[in-house]
C-alpha cells in the first residue's frame, strides 16, 4: 500500500501562508485540536512548502510573531512511498503527521490513516499482540482526585491511566482528552475571579499546555477536584495475547480509542498504543 492510498488530500488539508502570525496558526491548534500546521508561501512558480508550525514551536519562542520564524523543517514523505517506510518513519521521529510533499504539498499522512490500513488489511496485521506491547503500564488509583491524576499522566509522558479500584482490579481508563473536555479554560492575563487556579496550584499551566494530540493554550487552567472515577470511561475492551494488530486496529477505529489493554486470564499484562501497531510493519 502506498502513502497515496492512505493520505488526506491537499484538498482537505489546512494550512497557513507566509507572511503571517503566530495567530494565525492559533485559530486551528486551539480550535481544531491539530498539532501542527503545514506552512506554504505563493511564488511565482505556484504554492511552495515551507514546513510546519507546531505547539512545541509556539511553547518554545513564546515571544515571537511573524510566521516565517516559527517554521519548522521535518521529514517529509511522498505519496508513492510504500506505507511500511511512512511509519518506520513515524517511530523513529516521533511524529504523529508526516507532509506529503513532492516539489510541493500532496496532502499529509498521520498515525491514524496508518492504523486504518491496518484494520482494513492493507498493511500487515498479522504480528501477535503479544509481541507489539508495551510492557509498561501506567496506573492511577479510582480515588485519586483528578488535578493530581492529570500531573501523574503529565510526569509520565502517556497520554492515558488504567484505573484500579479498592481491590487493585482495572475498573476504567482515563485519558488527557478526558482531562482536557472537564477543564476549565480561561485565556489572557485579565483578573479571573476567585475560581481560577493562583501561582501556587499545582494544577495551573502556564502558556500551552500539551493534552494527548491535543493542547490548550491558556494562563489559567481549572480541573475538577473530584476523584477520577467520576470522569473516566468504564466496561474497558480488552485484548487477549492470541489476537493479533489487525483485530487491536479494528478496535481502536471503532471504539475510536488510542490504547488497549493487553490481558491474560485475569491479569493485566501490557498496553497496546497506536504507535505500537506501527512497530508490527517493521
Amino acid at each position: 500500500m502506498k502513502v497515496a492510498d492512505a493520505m488526506t488530500p491537499r484538498s482537505e488539508v489546512v494550512t497557513v501562508e507566509i507572511p503571517g502570525t503566530r495567530d494565525d496558526v492559533l485559530e486551528y491548534l486551539q480550535e481544531r485540536a491539530f498539532s501542527s500546521v503545514p506552512v506554504i508561501k505563493q511564488t511565482d512558480d505556484g504554492e511552495e512548502f515551507r514546513g510546519i508550525v507546531s505547539r512545541d514551536a509556539l511553547i518554545e519562542q513564546p515571544d515571537e510573531d511573524q510566521l516565517a520564524l516559527l517554521v519548522e523543517e521535518v521529514p517529509t514523505t511522498t505519496a508513492d512511498t510504500d506505507i511500511t517506510e511512512v511509519a518506520a518513519l513515524m517511530v523513529r521521529e516521533g511524529a504523529r503527521r508526516v507532509p506529503v510533499v513532492d516539489g510541493k504539498l500532496e496532502g499529509i499522512v498521520t498515525v491514524t490513516d496508518v492504523v486504518h490500513a491496518i484494520a482494513s488489511g492493507e498493511a500487515d496485521g498479522t504480528s501477535p499482540l503479544d509481541e507489539v506491547a508495551t510492557r509498561e503500564i501506567n496506573c492511577v488509583y479510582e480515588g485519586t482526585p483528578l488535578p493530581v491524576a492529570e500531573r501523574e499522566l503529565s510526569h509520565a509522558d502517556v497520554p492515558y491511566a488504567i484505573v484500579l479500584d479498592d481491590d487493585g482490579d482495572m475498573s476504567g481508563m482515563i485519558t488527557e482528552v478526558d482531562i482536557l473536555d472537564v477543564a476549565r479554560v480561561v485565556e489572557g492575563e485579565a483578573d479571573t475571579g476567585e475560581s481560577i487556579a493562583d501561582d501556587d496550584d499545582d494544577w495551573k499551566w502556564e502558556s500551552v499546555k500539551a493534552v494527548g494530540n491535543s493542547y490548550m493554550p491558556t494562563r489559567n487552567v481549572e480541573i475538577p477536584l473530584e476523584p477520577v472515577r467520576d470522569f473516566m470511561t468504564e466496561g474497558l475492551i480488552t485484548v487477549s495475547k492470541r489476537q493479533d494488530a489487525q483485530d487491536a486496529a479494528q478496535l481502536m477505529i471503532d471504539k475510536d480509542i488510542e490504547q488497549i489493554p493487553l490481558v491474560g486470564g485475569d491479569s493485566l499484562d501490557g498496553i497496546v498504543q497506536d504507535i505500537d501497531l506501527l512497530n508490527a510493519l517493521q
